[in-house]
């Protein structure tokens, strides 16, 4: 029944969000606090009574009940009640040109007015299910940091009375790299975990979405590539303990290489229009691992200039950390870790002390390599990364 009812949450949720936003006059909050209580009453009700034939519905409603009664004690008289009681939900698909409603939930929450990062991060909160603990993991920042972006998010819209509406066709290119950024990382979310894979193939299918609506954009063409060639080697990243398989071990028969050939095609056609953006860079960058038959005749001269690129155009300090390991294999261990040690605003990120790790091995600097190793190993967020660190250590 567990399972029963996290396969509704999982499909149902923005839908249930999105709907109570509008309900409650776009007051986010009350919205997610209003689907959340429905659930919990799912979860008590729905393995003794069975589940309901329609249970959006009954979520939907459940959810409306106690968004009147909170309105009802927030307003202190009884008009409020019969007002908010009269309500019927308005429909968030109207008249709208984008084919998938999960798609559009994601258009309509991304409202140019706030920044980027707030448009991601409240999207993520409000329509995946993602806790502000996760999307503070995707953004590598604290969790309260997180929380507090959030938060005034929230604020904004509802003090400049941002209105929660499906936006029309021609204003949809302002909001799409925010969207992409959206499906990318909730691609990421599933592919970090073996439990959650399903993340992965609903990012998949709705950058197809994407693809189609508006394609003349080369950087949804290139989110799209970037997913499906990272999904090609999920069946060789761990092993049959469930350990993880670095990039260069991996077992290159287990690749999925139609996927890899279509992930390939799209990114190409992408780079044609010539307005490479930085998921059409990063898919460049999977292209050459993916299509390299083995690890020894991977193109990192190639892969190196694709990193300088991406430095240019969107610079970050993982982008540095990412060319400092593809410079590590054109010029040697000693030549990344100059620009590792150049790297600031990455001390909480385990794969920054990870890589460096890693290159002082390279380098013959053990005793180095293993304080930086077990630093690593204090920040890493999973059991999988964790045995992987463990083993590094015990490696001579």
């Amino acid at each position: 029944m567990k399972d029963e009812i996290a396969g509704i949450y999982a499909d149902g949720w923005s839908r249930i969000v999105a709907t109570m936003i509008r309900f409650t006059g776009g007051d986010w909050d009350l919205a997610e606090e209003c689907a959340q209580d429905a659930f919990t009453k799912a979860l008590q009700k729905w393995p003794e009574s069975g589940v309901p034939d329609q249970p959006l519905a009954w979520l939907t409603t459940t959810a409306r009940h106690r968004a009147i009664d909170r309105m009802r004690r927030a307003a202190g008289e009884a008009a409020k009640l019969r007002e908010a009681a009269a309500m019927e939900p308005p429909p968030y698909l109207r008249d709208s040109e984008i084919p998938d409603e999960r798609l559009e939930l994601m258009f309509t929450c991304c409202h140019p007015s706030l920044n980027l990062d707030a448009q991601v991060a409240l999207t993520l909160r409000s329509l995946t299910g993602m806790s502000t603990a996760e999307i503070a993991r995707a953004f590598l920042v604290p969790e309260r940091t997180m929380g507090q972006r959030i938060f005034r998010a929230k604020q904004k819209v509802a003090h400049a009375a941002i209105p929660f509406r499906v936006p029309p066709a021609h204003l949809l290119p302002d909001r799409l790299p925010a969207v992409l950024h959206v499906l990318y990382l909730l691609f990421n979310e599933g592919y970090g975990d073996p439990a959650k894979a399903r993340l992965c193939q609903e990012a998949i299918r709705l950058a197809r979405v994407v693809t189609a609506l508006m394609p003349d954009e080369p950087e949804a063409q290139g989110v799209l590539a970037l997913m499906l060639l990272h999904d090609a080697r999920r069946p060789a990243r761990v092993d049959a303990a469930g350990d993880l398989v670095t990039l260069d071990e991996q077992d290159r028969t287990l690749w999925d290489l139609a996927r890899i050939a279509e992930g390939a095609a799209i990114c190409e056609r992408a780079l044609r229009r010539g307005r490479a953006g930085p998921f059409q860079l990063q898919a460049a960058i999977a292209a050459c691992h993916a299509t390299a038959p083995l690890a020894s005749r991977t193109d990192w001269p190639q892969i190196a200039g694709l990193y300088a690129e991406l430095a240019r155009i969107a610079p970050s300090p993982i982008v540095e950390l990412n060319r400092a390991v593809a410079i590590g294999m054109v010029s040697g261990p000693e030549a990344a870790l100059r620009l590792v040690d150049g790297i600031t605003g990455l001390d909480g990120y385990y794969l920054l002390h990870a890589t460096r790790a890693d290159l002082l091995r390279r380098a013959g600097r053990g005793q180095e390599a293993a304080g930086h190793y077990r630093t690593a190993l204090d920040l890493a967020p999973t059991d999988a990364e964790r045995r992987f660190l463990r083993g590094r250590l015990q490696q001579p």
